[in-house]
Order: C-alpha cells, then sequence, then structure tokens
C-alpha cells in the first residue's frame, strides 16, 4: 500500500510562516505530481499548490506570491513554504500524489490525512 503523512500544521500568526511537508511511504514505483489543496470549513477542496516531477510548480489564485512549493524525488517528499499567511488561510491541508505502484498497472491519486492550519488575526 501507500500513504502520505503530512507534518508542520499549527497555529500561526497572521503576517508568520509555516513550512508543511509531505512524505510518501509503501510500495512506490513512481510517483508523477504531488502537490496540496486545502479546504475550510462549509467549503470546496481547492488547489494550492501543485508540483511536477520535474519540478515545475503552479499556483492557485491564493498562494501566488505567498506561498512556494518545492519537492526532494529522492525521499518522496513535498514541501510548503507559506508565508505572509492571512486568516483566510485557515484550513485543513492535504497533500496528495499522483503514484504508480510496484507491479501496478496504472497511476492512481492518493491523499494524507490532512493537516490544520490556524491562523490568527
Amino acid at each position: 500500500q501507500v500513504q502520505l503523512v503530512e507534518s508542520g500544521g499549527g497555529l500561526v500568526q497572521a503576517g508568520g510562516s509555516l513550512r508543511l511537508s509531505c512524505r510518501a511511504s509503501g510500495r512506490i514505483a513512481s510517483i508523477d505530481a504531488m502537490g496540496w489543496y486545502h479546504q475550510a470549513p462549509g467549503k470546496q477542496r481547492e488547489l494550492v499548490a501543485g508540483i511536477s516531477s520535474g519540478g515545475t510548480p503552479n499556483y492557485g489564485d491564493s498562494a501566488k506570491g505567498r506561498f512556494t512549493i518545492s519537492r526532494n524525488n529522492a525521499e518522496n517528499t513535498v514541501f510548503l513554504q507559506m508565508n505572509t499567511v492571512k486568516p483566510e488561510d485557515t484550513a485543513v491541508y492535504y497533500c496528495y500524489g499522483r503514484i504508480l505502484q510496484l507491479g501496478g498497472l496504472s497511476w492512481s491519486d492518493y491523499w494524507g490525512q490532512g493537516t490544520q492550519v490556524t491562523v490568527s488575526s
């Protein structure tokens, strides 16, 4: 099986910074895109940032200019550096990865359990 485990969430004051990490483990043959979504109470899950296996990033509107996504392919890990955070960034942040399992025939999307980020004003 494949697992994605996030870390780094917590409480931060507006204007501060936070760094999220997510590591994929298990029967992994290869990882394509990885990234982050967030979901605030009563709202749909939406893209924060994604990154290709080659390191090309893409950002949701809320993240542009403030957040930076990166990855370490050797360690199957993706990071989200969150700077100048705002109260509206408060949400559960979910890591995802498009992964091919060992012995698998097709790629599948896997999700972490989520980590809470709370930004106080």
